[in-house]
This record gives structure tokens, C-alpha cells and sequence, in this order.
């Protein structure tokens, strides 16, 4: 399997963590992707089922869309306070992706219509050619406050 992976989750009180990983333009690595991601973000301890489908999909489409034989695409996880940000990283950078409606009866061609929806932002990145990164951004809930009082209904 062609396969690295990178990880820094040790930024001590930053809220900063970061997961990298390239895997083979095919449905396999697109679904290991997903596995991935979702892995992490679970050691991660945070929301996994938006950020899952959004990998699922941009993985998707660098496995079908952005595939040139021998080349693999990129996955990348940041977080950052409040924000996790989800990248794939494909060389096929003459393709860019465009949001479009199918037809009612098309069987494909809804992805970036959901990462649309989960997603609070995304975007399209030229790279050195021949790359392009996907992106997109997915506000996370804000942790519950430590309890500080003494217990007391009144406190």
C-alpha cells in the first residue's frame, strides 16, 4: 500500500493538531480516507460524522476526478481552535471542481452539493502545478465549561 502518514497532535493547550496522510487514487484509498479521518478525529475527541462525509466525498472525487495513473492523492486534517479544516491534495490541477445541480435522474454528481451543505466553507487551492487542494472548513461545537462552583443549587 502506498501509504504515509504524518501526525502532530502534542501542541499543548493550542488547540492546534494536524493528521496528513497520501494514499492511491483509487476507491480503496478514498475509502481508507475516510476510515482515517474518522479515526482520528475520534482520538481527536471531536465530531465525526459531518467531517466523514465531507473526507468521503473530496476523497471520492480525487480517486475518480483527479487520478493520473502512478499518483496518489493527499489527505490532511488541521484543527485549530474552533475549526477543522479538511484538504485533498490532487494532480490533476487542470480540473477543478464546480458546483453543479444533475439532473433529477443523474445517479452521481451531488458530492460537492453535500460538502456544500456540511461544510461552512470550501474552496478550491492551486498548488505548484500540476496540484490543487480541496478545502473545507466545519466550525466544531464549543466544549462545555468546567464546573467551578461548589455544587450548590444556588452557586
Amino acid at each position: 500500500m502506498n501509504q504515509e502518514i504524518a501526525e502532530t497532535t502534542s501542541h499543548l493547550d493550542t488547540g492546534v493538531h494536524n493528521f496528513s496522510v497520501l494514499l492511491s487514487s483509487t476507491p480503496r484509498g478514498a475509502r481508507l480516507a475516510r476510515l482515517l479521518a474518522a479515526d482520528q478525529l475520534r482520538k481527536w475527541e471531536l465530531p465525526v460524522e459531518a467531517a466523514s462525509h465531507v473526507v468521503a466525498e473530496l476523497a471520492a472525487n480525487a480517486a475518480t476526478h483527479g487520478r493520473l495513473p502512478g499518483r496518489s492523492f493527499r489527505l490532511t486534517l488541521y484543527v485549530v481552535g474552533g475549526t477543522l479544516r479538511i484538504e485533498v491534495t490532487d494532480t490533476r490541477g487542470h480540473r477543478r471542481p464546480e458546483l453543479q445541480v444533475p439532473d433529477a435522474d443523474a445517479e452521481s454528481g451531488r458530492g460537492l452539493l453535500l460538502v456544500d451543505a456540511l461544510a461552512d466553507r470550501w474552496g478550491v487551492t492551486e498548488a505548484r502545478f500540476p496540484r490543487k487542494t480541496i478545502w473545507a472548513e466545519l466550525s466544531l461545537p464549543q466544549p462545555e465549561p468546567a464546573p467551578t462552583g461548589s455544587g450548590a443549587v444556588d452557586a
